[in-house]
């Protein structure tokens, strides 16, 4: 999931969820009924660098649905930071929305509340088949064996952004390939007020994002090849004080991001603030805060050593937005035709583009608008040194335990108390006590 578009965690837990999963959606017949034929609700995802601006971005679109159809959207774009809570308990109130834009990483745990519609062949069938949707966007709708609880939208990946002027003034000839280089740069580049790179480190997801990178990196896992919660390995723990260091050893990165949660450091890296942005997709929002394509460069994200690959060469999360529907809709039939307009060749160009995200289209992502040389590290990452964070139905409460237990580290390394490895891995251990499974 896109950072802009990084959520916080949920306070209402998946046990309840569960617990209450039968009331669904928004049909009282128990399953999706077409009782409203003429009208739908979507809950849309910040996805600019405003609210205001994806209003300006999909509303022209809406109305284009409602002229073919006749079926009217009533849209409402809600913010990250509400989006999990939003959904959550729509799930056990059974006031929900038809269609709905849900974090890719999210899937496996909204599908667990048995609140979304099932993506079985037969509703693939309706919105063009599965085949049409790449590989890696597939792999992060839903747990493995079962069929999809949603479908892919938006896809995205990290990279690295750096600053072109600052990096000739440091006398730094090229982007960083490897996290000792990344430091090495990040010290020349931290200086006179400015930092080496900037980070969310108030943001449970984002953090959970990077840590999960970090520890495919050190060749470790969050979880068990069963599902369980296995935070406290020596890669898990080695990979998260490696992120955290890059502001409490390295000095890299400014002790007020450990305050950060709503996409500063994508403001402070487009001032000039910061030299380096670890981010996913972020031209079109660096576009809206006046930078311009020209004063940045765009380089795959770091690995321990030699190139992004297979293996522990791993350099990104499998990043996007994915599109479900309540399973108890009112509009089941009008809210399948949505889907497919969203995800037709022309809508996949005309959004993707918008957000400088991938399509997760085959057929779209042969569009020249997205052979730009940022598109093409992204597409590149994604084909080949991506991974999909655990399908498993805790995913939401791991953001939220791990992303908190390091936001709490990054709070420690900005007020100048001492991370170690052993304050990492009681930080960790205290997260697995937290997990229904632990």
């Amino acid at each position: 999931m896109r950072s802009t578009r990084a959520a916080a965690a949920g306070a209402v837990t998946l046990s309840l969820v569960l617990a209450a999963s039968a009331c669904g959606g928004g049909s009282a017949t128990g399953g999706g009924s077409d009782d409203s034929p003429k009208t739908l609700t979507y809950w849309a995802s910040n996805q600019g660098a405003s609210i205001e601006i994806d209003k300006k971005v999909l509303q022209p679109e809406l109305d284009k649905f409602e002229k073919q159809t006749g079926i009217k959207v009533k849209l409402e774009v809600v913010p990250w930071s509400d989006l999990l809570n939003r959904i959550l308990t729509a799930t056990t109130s059974g006031q929900g929305p038809d269609v709905l834009n849900i974090g890719n990483t999210w899937s496996a745990s909204l599908q667990a509340t048995g609140a979304l519609l099932p993506w079985d062949a037969k509703n693939f069938d309706k919105i063009g088949g599965r085949d049409r949707f790449v590989d890696s966007a597939l792999g992060s709708t839903g747990a493995q064996g079962k069929d999809p609880a949603a479908v892919p939208l938006y896809s995205m990946a990290y990279a690295l952004y750096y600053n072109k002027k600052m990096f000739a003034e440091a006398g730094v000839s090229k982007p960083p390939a490897t996290w000792d280089e990344l430091v090495a740069a990040g010290k020349k580049l931290s200086k006179d007020g400015k930092w080496g790179l900037g980070a969310e480190g108030s943001n449970p997801s984002e953090n959970i994002h990077h840590a999960y990178v970090f520890a495919k990196q050190h060749g470790a896992d969050f979880f068990t090849a069963d599902g369980k919660p296995d935070f406290t390995s020596g890669g898990a723990v080695t990979a998260v004080k490696q992120y955290v260091d890059l502001m409490a050893k390295d000095k890299v990165i400014a002790p007020g991001n450990a305050e950060y949660a709503q996409n500063q450091s994508v403001s402070d890296f487009a001032k000039g603030k910061t030299a380096m942005l670890l981010w996913q997709s972020a031209s079109a929002n660096l576009k809206s805060q006046g930078m311009s394509e020209d004063d940045y460069g765009i380089a795959p994200v770091p690995v321990q050593s030699g190139t992004p690959g297979t293996g522990r060469q791993v350099n990104s999360m499998v990043a996007g937005i994915n599109l479900a529907v309540f399973k108890n809709t009112d509009n089941l039939d009008g809210a399948t035709k949505f889907v497919k307009f969203l995800t037709s060749d022309d809508e996949q160009k005309i959004l993707n583009k918008a957000y400088s995200s991938i399509p997760p289209v085959k057929t779209a992502q042969s569009d020249a608008a997205f052979a730009s040389p940022a598109n093409a590290v992204l597409k590149d990452t994604l084909a080949k040194s991506a991974v999909a964070l655990p399908q498993v139905a805790d995913e939401s409460q791991f953001e939220t335990a791990v992303g908190t237990a390091i936001k709490d580290l990054f709070a420690d390394a900005a007020a100048g108390r001492a991370v170690t490895t052993a304050s990492v891995k009681a930080a960790l251990e205290k997260a697995q006590q937290q997990m229904p499974a632990a």
